[in-house]
Parts: C-alpha cells; structure tokens; sequence
C-alpha cells in the first residue's frame, strides 16, 4: 500500500508557468486592489469589473502550461498516494496529471449560483457575463472563496493533512490563513519539506527538511530525498 504524501502549494508554485499573483505587487492584482476584485464588497459594488477581472484572469490560464515542479508533483503518483491541496485557482496541477487534487480557494474554471452556492457549473471556455443565469434564476459569479469568505474545503484538507505519512509545502509563504494552519495538522514525527526561495518562518520540529529554492528545483530535490529516504 502506497504511503500518502501530502502536497500544500501556493503561488510561487504557478508563477513559473507565468500565472501573477497579486503578493508580488503589494495588494495590486493586475492593477486592481484586490479588495475591488476579490471580496463579496467589490462583486456587489461593481460585478462587472470583477467578471471582467476573472474572465482576463482565465483567458491567461487557458495558455499557460505546467511547469517543472507541477509535473514532478505529478510523477510522485508513481510511488505514493498524493493530495495535493493547493491554494491556486488554476487548473495547472489537473493539466500535470495530478488525480486528487483539492482548491482551498476555490476553481478559475468553475462558476457558482450567486443565490444557491451549492449549484456550481463547469466553464468550457474563459467568460463569464452579466445574465449568465444558474437554473433557479439568479446571477453566476465566479467559484472564487474571496477574502472574508469561508474555505468550505479546509475541514476536508485538515483530515487529509492529519493523516499524511509525508507533507511538503510548496511555494507559499504561510501568511494565507486557514491554509497556513494546515502544518499544524500533521503528525509531529511527520517529516515535513517546505520548499521557497523566501523561506516562512516555521515552528521548529523533528524531521523538517528546507529547500531555498523555487518551485521546480526545489521539487526535483523533494523528490530525489524521498526516494532515497524511502528506499524506492
């Protein structure tokens, strides 16, 4: 039985295949503050603007490819049971090959009923416009937990963590609550890699490995650790 290796991206996972986040630009997201384009305030304010933001958003994502580190994540499959949790909204870690994969903060390729936030629909392609009705009648918005929102996926992410033989954080800096909590989740003798080029500050545990290095090399060292570490 594979053991399960557990899997946290953020955005620095995604930013090498081109896909900005708005940490790189002091709250600016594409040159929106992202309090207009992302909370429940900006989408009643303006829900114009902030389809418009997501559909330009999608429109980058449907060209991006996966990179290094997305396809070494992939390739884990081989030997261990992966989750990845993963708080980007693309759909780069699927395109990888990744089976189970889990979006804290929701899904770009995804639309939502703004009346019923159980009815979500799969987009086939980049827009999402004002009239674009769900079956009871009202306004689809996009499937994007914004700021102040709840992460309807954490409880599920904190089972999953707790349970991890291996967990590796990824290209996050550990400031985006609920998810940065995820590593108190895990087992203490656990080991933990976390890989980026700005290491967060940690807790101090047993068994922690550090990569200061981006996404995709530090991952192909991940995996070679692994390995070795596990004999396969």
């Amino acid at each position: 039985m594979k053991k399960r290796l557990v899997i946290l991206s953020g955005a620095g996972v995604s930013a090498e295949s081109g896909i900005k986040t708005f940490r790189d630009a002091g709250g600016l997201w594409e040159g929106h503050d992202v309090m207009e384009v992302a909370t429940p305030e900006g989408w009643y304010k303006n829900p114009e603007l902030v389809l418009d933001f997501y559909n330009q958003r999608r429109k980058q994502a449907l060209s991006a490819e996966p990179n290094t580190a997305h396809k070494v994540i992939a390739e884990l499959q081989n030997w261990f049971d992966v989750h990845v949790i993963t708080q980007n909204v693309d759909n780069l870690h699927e395109k990888a090959g990744s089976d189970q994969v889990i979006h804290l903060h929701g899904e770009l390729f995804k639309s939502r009923s703004t009346l019923d936030e159980t009815l979500i629909y799969n987009m086939d392609g980049w827009a999402l416009n004002i009239g674009d009705l769900c079956e009871k009648g009202s306004q689809l918005r996009p499937h994007i937990v914004w700021f102040g929102e709840m992460v309807p996926m954490m409880d599920v992410a904190m089972q999953i963590a707790s349970e991890a033989d291996f967990f590796v954080v990824v290209g996050t800096s550990l400031q985006v609550y609920p998810a940065a909590g995820l590593v108190d989740y895990v087992g203490p003798h656990v080991p933990v890699y976390v890989v980026d080029p700005n290491m967060p500050q940690l807790r101090p545990r047993p068994k922690l490995h550090l990569f200061e290095e981006n996404a995709g090399t530090g991952m192909i060292k991940v995996k070679e650790h692994l390995l070795g570490s596990t004999g396969l």
